[in-house]
């Protein structure tokens, strides 16, 4: 290290840039016209480019390595411009290291990193930003109110582009590289996605819109193992659709244009407005001119951003149309379904790569986890009373799983749900081999559901269960349902000498009826067998209209509760949040809506929507969410209750948690549940 801040002016954001590349002289450039920001250190991974870097931007310190810069106590905010395999890890690092976070695009290679990045600002509470630039500029916004005041009526058509053409292989360039994550559609591509979402978000009267559907097609490079030009279709909310399309061996007019049902816009320049002038062509039908909407941008595009970031440090977000946290999100998901429906993978999402988690240390718990724990008859470790549901976790998804239960495992969550119809399991037991960790986890395995419903399935399940979780035991055999036809002493049998085996540690019903879970624990105490130890039927705060399927039990009503709070069976319930209903995310008048069919079949009735509304009212006063006050209800219970979640966010997961930290009284409890 060497140079002092002494010059610099006094009381002005002090920026650090990890990396030298073309981007980064972009922004350490226009730091110097910033009113709110200034240059003091630049990293790089040799101390020659930091120098040379330095000298010529005027950046008093140099560090070699990018750990050095972060321990710059002087640094307050970091923007990294390296290559995007590198940016979800040293987000997280900036994060630790308590530095404020302007990430280049996009925020992360996918959205288990993006996700994984987010969380480790929240936790740190740092400020973060995904340097979409364009979207700090006027010019935007001015779009955005545009679109918001109907200019050209409906939106229908959005048509965005971005390209260029690098004119023969540059294997050294790492937007042909696929180990750091490049080509088209991660280097252009996104803002293309990126521009598309905020334009339907604008029309819908959001912030930001997510596609309902991505479908897409796209050249990969035989050697640079990228896309080279890719085209995608994005369907929205409202059949609202969208064009885009990106290349890096291709030059395609980078324009927007935005069709309506009474004109169009089209923006000549979206992705590099400059400091004035920049012009919004509004054609509205009819009028054979178009209207000239100038936009002075006051500043650099590059500047503007640096100051937008100084300017909500507060609040650790800029405000839409920059870049928030969820939009990022709901970007890189995008991105994911755009490469998806090409093939591209990356080296740095194979198998052989995640070995660890994202940050890139060892997974350990966090010193101030609050999980608690309970017990089952059989398993001689602590069961934490959040059990992950594992639906999601599909094969082809691999760093999604992996950074999903990361965090779980990292909050104290040690309890994982899988079933044999799932199709999970390969996925699970490549996590738990991956980590290393198969002692510290509990994990519950289920099989024998309809129709295969008897003795001689519910083994031969069992055995591929075992084989595709990679252990030679589960630690709880739940039966995922019953069958009537089959004497239930004939699965005791079979269930105790698959316990002596040593291939379960207990085991239980899921979906059995209080009946027959009596009648199975009798004949076990009269043959000197083993007893089923855990049920798991559907518990909730909200009672459903039917079964959302076929052969599923319920304990929501009034004499199962009180079954399980004298037996005080382990009771895994499933369904705990009523499939999100407590999110609020659904409206009444929804309720013809094709994609919710079984949702509003299952949930939608007038009494769960009084449930929600209390359930609201309650947060409010706790200062908690409502799906914390959900969740919170079936934990509160006096009954011997682990909750299923179902989480799909690593949000969704750190809130479900926190429900564990809510207390409700009895009073409470028959207030939320319609009781008196």
């Amino acid at each position: 290290m060497t140079g002092t801040i002494g010059s610099q002016a006094k009381g002005k954001l002090s920026w650090g840039i990890l990396g030298t590349g073309g981007i980064a002289r972009s922004f350490a450039k226009a730091l110097a016209s910033s009113k709110a920001g200034k240059l003091v250190a630049v990293g790089s991974r040799t101390s020659v480019a930091a120098t040379k870097f330095a000298d010529e931007f005027g950046a008093p310190r140099r560090y070699e390595g990018y750990e050095a810069l972060l321990a710059d106590p002087d640094i307050e905010a970091v923007y990294i411009s390296l290559p995007n395999h590198l940016h979800a890890l040293w987000a997280i690092r900036c994060a630790e290291a308590g530095k404020h976070i302007l990430c280049e695009k996009p925020l992360a290679t996918n959205l288990a990193e993006a996700m994984t990045a987010v969380e480790a600002a929240r936790y740190h509470d740092v400020f973060l930003m995904e340097a979409f630039m364009y979207r700090c500029h006027p010019q935007t916004a001015r779009l955005v109110q545009l679109i918001r005041e109907k200019a050209i009526g409906e939106v229908r058509v959005i048509q965005s582009q971005f390209s260029f053409n690098m004119r023969g292989p540059h294997p050294e360039n790492i937007r042909q590289q696929n180990a750091a994550a490049g080509g088209g559609i991660m280097d252009v591509g996104c803002y293309c996605t990126s521009m598309s979402r905020l334009i339907a978000g604008a029309a819908l009267r959001q912030d930001f819109a997510d596609p309902v559907q991505v479908k897409g097609a796209g050249h990969i490079g035989n050697d640079s193992r990228v896309d080279e030009w890719a085209t995608a279709t994005l369907r929205f909310a409202g059949d609202i659709v969208a064009n885009v399309s990106c290349g890096i061996q291709v030059n395609i007019e980078s324009t927007l244009r935005i069709w309506g049902s009474e004109g169009h816009i089209i923006v000549p320049n979206p992705w590099f407005p400059g400091e004035k002038d920049n012009k919004i062509l509004v054609y509205r039908d009819g009028q054979p001119e178009p209207e000239e909407v100038l936009v002075d941008g006051g500043a650099g595009l590059y500047t503007i951003e640096a100051d937008k970031v100084a300017s909500h440090l507060a609040d650790r977000q800029a405000p839409p149309p920059c870049m928030t946290w969820a939009d990022s999100l709901g970007n890189m998901a995008t991105l994911d379904s755009w490469r998806k429906e090409i093939g591209l993978v990356f080296d740095n999402e194979k198998r052989e790569v995640l070995t660890v988690p994202v940050s890139g240390r060892p997974l350990k718990r966090r010193a101030d986890q609050t999980m608690k724990y309970g017990c089952v008859e059989g398993i001689n470790k602590p069961v934490s009373r959040i059990v992950m549901g594992s639906m999601v976790f599909s094969r082809d998804r691999l760093p999604y799983t992996c950074a999903m239960l990361d965090h779980f495992l990292e909050l104290g969550g040690n309890c994982i749900d899988t079933a044999y119809v799932y199709s999970t399991e390969r996925t699970i037991g490549e996590w738990i081999k991956l980590r290393g960790i198969r002692e510290e986890i509990v994990l519950i395995g289920k099989g024998a559901h309809t129709p295969e419903c008897y003795p001689e399935a519910l083994t031969r399940q069992l055995f591929e269960t075992l084989d595709h979780l990679q252990t030679d035991h589960l630690d709880l055999y739940l039966m995922h349902r019953d069958n009537l036809d089959v004497p239930v002493g004939e699965f005791v049998e079979c269930l105790n000498e698959h316990q002596r085996a040593g291939r379960i540690r207990a085991f239980g019903g899921s979906n059995w009826s209080i009946e027959r879970l009596q009648a199975a624990n009798e004949y076990a105490l009269a043959h000197g067998l083993i007893p089923f130890a855990a049920s798991s039927p559907n518990l909730a705060l909200a009672v459903w209209n039917e079964p959302m399927w076929e052969g599923c039990v319920a304990a929501s009503d009034a004499t199962s509760r009180a079954w399980y709070e004298q037996t005080q069976m382990p009771l895994f319930a499933w369904s705990s949040q009523a499939s999100g209903l407590f999110t609020g995310r659904y409206k009444p008048d929804e309720c013809h809506d094709p994609r919710m069919v079984d949702v509003v079949r299952t949930w939608f009735n007038e009494d769960n929507f009084r449930r929600l509304e209390r359930a609201k009212e309650l947060a409010k006063q706790k200062g908690v969410t409502s799906t914390e006050i959900a969740l919170a209800y079936v934990l509160c219970l006096p009954l011997n209750v682990f909750a299923l979640i179902g989480p799909r966010t690593i949000e969704e997961t750190r809130v479900s948690v926190g429900a564990l930290g809510v207390a409700l009284s009895p009073q409470e409890l028959r207030w939320l549940n319609l009781e008196g």
